[in-house]
């Protein structure tokens, strides 16, 4: 008997709602890499930064706490987080000089990625609109179109250390718009913003009264003696500024999905109440976050920190940045700047020498012929085919045998 074909009327389709929403960091190309690894080839993947894989542990004193803690971490908890938890949140944003921040003003969650869905929820109308970066984060974007809303990408520039373009944010601001998203230090891009460009896209926030989303993920990952000034500590006591942060880096704890989300601006509390009892009810829907992995927040952000033996001179961040920089540079056609924060490099591949249309199929390339995974600029929604990221992760002698291929495929490679 012969079995009926589905009709288009019987084909079960995702929701409209994801129609825009896109996550390629995690894409089409993973799964070509998927497959060839279950051929039997080997991969090295410098999609995502995911520290475990390449040696980044997480600090021994942080697993013995969540150990410790464990008989005690079997029921739920207040859907905000654990009280010591988030009393060492407040602490740490007292000593970054975010004023304003108790216990009340903490959630925390299953990883910065549930805060910042969960964000955008509690904010957004359908056709509301949210600035965010160019290149960016994608989940932002994805976040907001998930919402209802609309990512509406403000350009950075790259011949200025890719700090934000005020000129094209102030163009992109409608009778819509109802917020700005700031990441800093950045993803992909590695630039930390120094105080007066943060404190110019406050203004344009005061001006317009949007709220300000600060990605301060990698806010202890930072080189060259660089320094991150928190975005809370910068705004009017009348500016909503919400910071998101976690352990998945600075403590390499990515796994644990463990991630905060605070909310600063003591006069805009106050205007801003109706919002913030959407984010509890959205906190309380979940019940709460991972409650084993929240014992490693106190501990982690009280104890040694130990990021600093791996950014400073001598250390393994430090040197698997400079031997990526020293590599893409020395690629003709290629040029990077050197990013002064988190964990990645974002190259320029100069269209008049590479003639990229399509910088996917740049990327599949790539892994089919020299089984290495990077992520195409357009991910992160940068408008032009001209980018990759690369993930600065792996050991500096397999980075830079991996940067040799990555040339040696350019040095053939055309479109």
């Amino acid at each position: 008997m012969d079995t009926p074909q589905p009709t288009e009327s019987h084909t079960l389709k995702k929701s409209h709602k994801l129609q825009n929403v896109c996550y390629d960091i995690r894409g089409p190309v993973l799964d070509h890499a998927k497959r060839l690894e279950e051929e039997g080839q080997r991969i090295l993947k410098l999609n995502i930064g995911n520290p475990a894989p390449f040696g980044f542990e997480a600090p021994e004193e942080i697993l013995q706490d969540v150990m410790r803690n464990l008989p005690t971490a079997q029921g739920y908890c207040d859907s905000k987080g654990l009280y010591s938890a988030r009393k060492a949140i407040m602490q740490e944003c007292q000593r970054k000089q975010i004023p304003g921040v108790g216990i009340e003003d903490i959630y925390i969650g299953n990883g910065v990625s549930e805060l910042i869905v969960m964000a955008m929820q509690a904010l957004l109308n359908d056709g509301d609109e949210v600035l965010i970066p160019a290149p960016d984060y994608p989940l932002w974007t994805a976040a907001a179109h998930l919402s209802g809303g609309h990512g509406v990408h403000y350009l950075c520039d790259e011949q200025a250390d890719w700090s934000p373009d005020m000129a094209d944010i102030r163009a992109k601001v409608t009778s819509r718009t109802r917020a700005i998203v700031i990441i800093n230090p950045n993803n992909p891009t590695g630039a930390v913003y120094p105080p007066e460009v943060v404190r110019e896209v406050l203004d344009i926030a005061k001006e317009h009264n949007l709220v300000v989303f600060s990605d301060e993920i990698y806010d202890k990952i930072l080189y060259d003696g660089v320094e991150h000034t928190a975005t809370g500590a910068l705004a009017d006591d009348d500016q909503l500024v919400i910071t998101m942060n976690g352990l998945s880096k600075s403590y390499r704890c990515a796994g644990f999905r463990s991630g905060w989300m605070t909310i600063s601006g003591t006069l805009a509390k106050q205007r801003a109440n109706d919002f913030i009892q959407g984010l509890t009810m959205l906190a309380s829907m979940r019940l709460c976050a991972n409650v084993p992995a929240q014992h490693a927040i106190q501990t982690a952000l009280g104890g040694y920190q130990s990021i600093n033996d791996l950014i400073l001179p001598g250390g393994r961040l430090l040197a698997q940045r400079d031997i990526t920089i020293e590599k893409l540079n020395a690629i003709p056609g290629v040029s990077c700047v050197t990013p002064k924060g988190a964990l990645y490099a974002f190259p320029r591949l100069d269209p008049k020498v590479f003639n990229i249309k399509d910088d996917q199929q740049l990327v599949l390339d790539l892994l089919l012929q020299e089984k290495i995974l990077l992520v195409q600029g357009t991910a992160f929604n940068w408008p032009e085919p001209d980018h990759v990221r690369i993930v600065t992760l792996p050991w500096a002698d397999q980075l830079g045998d991996a940067l040799d291929r990555f040339a040696n495929f350019l040095s053939r490679y055309r479109q």
